[in-house]
């Protein structure tokens, strides 16, 4: 199976902006019929609300579509606030990219 992988690297504080953005990339890998895209958050250092809820709309547009998004690297603030809102039962997560790549190679 030749699966297309798209990889998003943000950065900073992932609020409402930084995940309109990542939600219009996906958008587009989805147009390039990508199914499978992971967001390493290795350099996001806190996500707020807004940014968790861009994450979950990012996520059900690729489910829409047959596709999966990933998460890898993820720091302390992120995990906590994954872990708080039920969300690490809901995303995939890998602890690094070299993870993902085996499990999803």
């Amino acid at each position: 199976m030749n699966t297309a992988i798209n990889v998003i690297e943000p950065s900073g504080i992932l609020d409402s902006i930084l995940a309109t953005q990542i939600r219009q990339e996906i958008s587009t890998c989805v147009k390039e019929g990508s199914k499978v895209v992971l967001i390493d958050l290795q350099q996001v250092t806190f996500i707020d609300s807004s940014g968790l809820a861009g994450l979950a709309m990012a996520m059900k547009s690729l489910r829409s579509v047959g596709g999966r998004l990933c998460f890898c690297s993820v720091g302390e603030q992120p995990r906590m606030l994954f872990e708080l809102t039920g969300m690490e039962a809901v995303f995939e997560f890998f602890s690094d990219r070299d993870e993902f790549e085996q499990t999803i190679a």
